[in-house]
């Protein structure tokens, strides 16, 4: 009787290289988010500023004699 000996297929995931690049990827998306993503909401205003105009003016000027 002949002997069948069944290999796995081979795994195709790239090993311990994929993990390194995705690795880099997130630590560079990462550092992105943190230069560009903190300041921008910093500067993002909830709502409109309030401004208060005074209904009177006084533009009359005294002047010494």
């Amino acid at each position: 009787m002949a002997t069948i000996v069944n290999n796995p297929a081979p795994d195709n995931s790239g090993g311990p290289m994929g993990m390194i690049i995705v690795v880099i990827v997130l630590l560079v998306l990462g550092y992105l988010g943190y230069v560009y993503g903190l300041p921008a909401l910093r500067q993002v205003q909830v709502g409109t500023p309030q401004i208060n105009v005074p209904s009177e003016i006084n533009v009359n000027v005294k002047q010494s004699e």
